[in-house]
């Protein structure tokens, strides 16, 4: 996996590293690592594409899927947003619950892969994977899971690192070929979808934090008509 890379089950109100995860243990083994070898892996800010694209929305609902540290979902929270967070790395989650008990905001914590998360359909206003680490499959599982999260009304929004779908596999074991990139989600989309947002841009990146030296977002906004 790489740098910004993340992914994210019913929600629960607290969550701790070792309660309750659904999903495959060997990806909950390769984040807690991660997540191990740091005191903190991201900057502690929200995402700049997530602040950008979400100004003009009004609060519901929302799914966070990889939420790492709780940066996003702090921040979402603090907005009026009714958060929802999932996330693979009990380590990772443990940290976002303190953030957001320190911030003074109510989260769900959701630990599990975001197939095997058994999401209501239809439930949400905005669903956000900011970098996430989706695995590929041949039946599209983790696209479909995003797009059948989102109620009718809603929006998906998917930012990933430009480029980084067409990086040879490298010595790390990374392999973009592995990874759900935003052209397989756009590709599903069809009547029932408008796309309000399919673009590259400079990335507004917060300081610090793994991933910084990313300088450009790949950036999908799609809402659901029916």
């Amino acid at each position: 996996m790489t740098d910004d890379i993340a992914a994210g089950a019913p929600a629960h109100d607290t969550l701790s590293s070792t309660d309750g995860y659904l999903g495959d243990p060997a990806v909950r083994a390769e984040w807690d690592s991660r997540y191990a070898d740091r005191h903190q892996l991201w900057s502690g800010r929200p995402n700049g594409a997530l602040v950008a694209e979400v100004a003009g929305l009004t609060p519901g609902r929302v799914l966070d899927v990889g939420c790492g540290e709780g940066a996003d979902a702090v921040w979402l929270a603090r907005g009026g947003w009714d958060v929802t967070a999932l996330e693979v790395s009990g380590i990772a989650l443990d940290r976002a619950t303190g953030h957001a008990r320190d911030a003074g905001v109510t989260v769900r914590w959701v630990h599990a892969t975001l197939t095997e998360a058994a999401l209501p359909p239809a439930s949400f206003d905005l669903v956000s994977a900011q970098y996430p680490a989706l695995l590929r499959t041949p039946d599209a599982a983790a696209e479909r899971a995003l797009l059948s999260a989102v109620a009718v009304g809603g929006v998906l929004l998917l930012v990933h690192h430009a480029g980084m779908d067409t990086q040879p596999p490298n010595d790390s074991g990374f392999d973009p070929a592995d990874y759900v990139w935003p052209s397989m989600v756009t590709e599903l989309l069809g009547e029932d979808w408008a796309i309000e947002v399919d673009e590259q841009r400079p990335r507004v990146a917060p300081d610090g934090g793994a991933g910084a030296h990313h300088t450009d977002d790949l950036v999908l906004r799609a809402r659901r008509l029916r």
